[in-house]
């Protein structure tokens, strides 16, 4: 999932093909339909990204009661309105009337707080929890962030690798080659430090020791010279998610495809190289698949991250989305951190019946 922001933006409106009474504000790379004439080309408004859970009294003030996602009905979700995809709301709250949105834009201010905004957390089934324990020496995983509100992470011809996003839970792992001590945990686990105590009736614990991943670990700690490893995959199969890739939980059948790898040399964490990774775990670990090696194209990005998966061979249902990375890590200052972004399928958005465990 990616950072939950609500920021100021500057808009491009766009006529609404489908509608005359609707248009479409672009944000980044995304599109949220609005009432024609709300906003202007250039007009600064609230952006309210997908994944935000809105305050009753700010669903009821922007005429959302009942229209919006979740138990609650408060729940921002990508959703198509005459044809078109509609991610995200914009907005003008009440509560900001006083507020430069102009200056805000710029100062890219977050009013997720001033407007008791917070972000969705998945339900966490019974088989991916389980008893923790603290982990601090645990090697975690952050957000990816969508390349849709970040089009400027990559630059146009920059090598780049794609691979596909699988639909499943993230499991992380970190090996330590002093004692062979392994822990695993959970994406959410893990961002507050916490590891699973091993139980062989957890989903994460399950996949890691059917698919060997410890002897794996410690094999390529003794390739790099690490003191520690850590492997970062995702689960999938019937009884994760609601897209199977032909694997079954819970007839044993775990699938595991291994997104990233961090190793510990001297003290310092690096994560592999794209190119480097699936070398590194070839006759190891199962990989995500690669989709594309090269100079990177906006509407290669776009057009791979739809149609059909490739995780089964198979073919059996959408395709979740891509992973962009360069070929070389670096540092991105349009993100903070990392220069690693996600484009995901509209398909796969407004899939009916979908499931999103972390």
């Amino acid at each position: 999932m990616s950072t939950l922001r609500v920021t100021a933006e500057l808009l491009t409106v766009h006529e609404h093909p489908n509608a005359d009474a609707l248009e479409l504000a672009q944000v980044g790379l995304f599109r949220a339909v609005v009432a024609k004439g709300a906003f202007r080309d250039g007009d600064a408004a609230v952006y309210v990204p997908e994944q935000a859970v809105l305050p009753p009294a700010l669903v009821e003030e922007l005429g959302l009661t009942g229209r919006l996602a979740g138990a609650e009905a408060n729940r921002v979700k990508a959703v198509r309105l005459r044809g078109e995809l509609s991610q995200g709301i914009v907005c003008r709250p009440r509560a900001l009337a006083g507020v430069d949105l102009v200056r805000a834009a710029a100062e890219r201010t977050d009013f997720a707080e001033a407007l008791g905004i917070t972000k969705w957390v998945p339900p966490v089934p019974t088989s991916m929890s389980g008893d923790v324990e603290a982990a601090p020496d645990l090697l975690p995983w952050g957000d990816v962030e969508n390349l849709r509100r970040h089009p400027d992470v990559f630059v146009p011809g920059e090598p780049v690798v794609l691979t596909e996003k699988v639909h499943g839970t993230a499991c992380l792992t970190t090996y330590h080659a002093g004692d062979g001590r392994v822990q695993v945990s959970s994406k959410g686990f893990g961002a507050k430090g916490l590891a699973l105590r091993e139980d062989p009736r957890n989903v994460y614990w399950r996949a890691v020791r059917g698919h060997g991943v410890p002897a794996a670990a410690a094999r390529l700690a003794e390739r790099f010279g690490a003191t520690r490893v850590g492997v970062f995959a995702e689960v999938y199969g019937a009884g994760v998610q609601d897209l199977a890739y032909g694997a079954d939980a819970r007839a044993g059948r775990l699938g595991y495809a291994v997104f990233d790898v961090a190793v510990e040399v001297a003290g310092r964490v690096r994560r592999l190289d794209a190119g480097e990774l699936h070398e590194v775990l070839a006759g190891e670990l199962p990989p995500v698949p690669r989709l594309y090696a090269g100079p990177y194209d906006l509407a290669t990005v776009l057009e791979l991250a739809t149609g059909r998966e490739t995780v089964s061979g198979r073919a059996l249902h959408l395709r979740e989305g891509v992973v962009v990375r360069p070929a070389i890590e670096r540092y991105s200052p349009v993100l903070g951190g990392r220069a690693l972004a996600k484009a995901v399928s509209p398909a796969y958005l407004t899939r009916k019946g979908g499931t999103e465990y972390e």
